[in-house]
């Protein structure tokens, strides 16, 4: 059995992460967050250890390791402008890490995160659960076998609510905007499955929602993300929205992303996790699409976005 630390507990996607930790047979036994509505621990670790203050859980951390025992991983879930920092102190305090996406925002900070990486002996993974789902496994190795060119077209509308915008979520500074926060895992799923870009076109860009033109080595990708729902088939419903074709052609993936997280820390704990350097091409593409700007949208170059603006 191995022993967890985690910062961010309070965020949305800390249960997942408990939730791994507790499926794989683990425990956690410290967490950190500044914000103390964390109740959700008594659903997975009712005894984990729990601190608002950043220095008494280096301090437990520290007793851990020194005293009691050890803790062998940090978990991170924090606001996305603090990963790298969090990944390093991991790393200082001689865990292997396991960092939410995206594990950086700008790409200089790779530089620093494969530094203090090589520093030391412990691992840093990250989580590209999309990599993981059944659908899209198979998916990549039917398009490995095919020489072509594919014409792909991709949908991702995740309504929020107004707390978006007064959140961390909604600064770009710190979240890395819209589509890294909200687009990172299709666009690494994108590059994994049809190969690195060659061209990145943004066409429109809001707080609220992006669409753009992707060619990669496999594939001519349009694409639409957003987070207003009356950008939703059936806006009343208020739910996530997911298509992706190609060629014409739907894939079907809307399901099987319940356990997700748990199949990343199953993989992660055997050695087959996600790296930094896996994490690279995603990051350089949101950071280009967010600090790009837009063409605008003309003629009739992308109608199926355009009637969702």
């Amino acid at each position: 059995m191995k022993t967890f630390s985690l910062i961010g507990a309070a965020g949305y996607v800390a249960p997942r992460h408990m939730a791994a930790i507790k499926e794989t047979g683990n425990e956690l036994v410290a967490a950190l967050d500044s914000h103390d509505c964390v109740g959700v621990l008594d659903r997975f670790f009712p005894s984990c250890s729990f601190f608002t203050e950043f220095e008494r859980f280096d301090r437990h951390l520290e007793r851990l390791r020194t005293e009691n025992g050890k803790c062998d991983y940090l978990s991170i879930c924090s606001p996305n402008h603090l990963h790298d920092s969090h990944v390093r102190f991991g790393l200082r305090s001689g865990l292997d890490v396991i960092c939410e996406k995206p594990i950086f925002v700008t790409p200089w900070q790779v530089d620093w995160l494969l530094e203090a990486n090589s520093k030391f002996e412990n691992t840093v993974n990250t989580i590209f659960q999309l990599r993981l789902h059944p659908s899209i496994v198979e998916l990549k190795s039917k398009i490995e076998k095919i020489d072509k060119k594919f014409d792909v077209e991709l949908t991702y509308v995740t309504p929020r609510g107004k707390w978006y915008d007064v959140s961390w979520k909604g600064d770009e500074q710190k979240s890395g905007g819209i589509a890294c926060n909200i687009g990172i895992h299709f666009f690494d799923m994108l590059s994994w499955i049809f190969g690195p870009k060659h061209l990145n076109i943004v066409h429109a860009y809001e707080h609220d929602m992006a669409c753009g033109y992707l060619e990669l080595v496999k594939a001519r990708v349009k694409w639409f993300l957003s987070i207003n729902r009356n950008h939703l088939p059936n806006p009343e419903e208020f739910k996530p929205f997911r298509s992706i074709t190609i060629d014409g052609e739907e894939i079907q993936f809307s399901d099987g992303f319940t356990d997700l997280h748990t199949r990343s820390y199953e993989q992660i704990l055997q050695g087959n996790g996600f790296g930094i350097e896996d994490a690279k091409e995603s990051i350089f593409t949101t950071y280009e699409i967010s600090n790009s700007k837009p063409i605008g949208l003309k003629g009739d170059y992308h109608p199926f976005m355009r009637k969702r603006i």
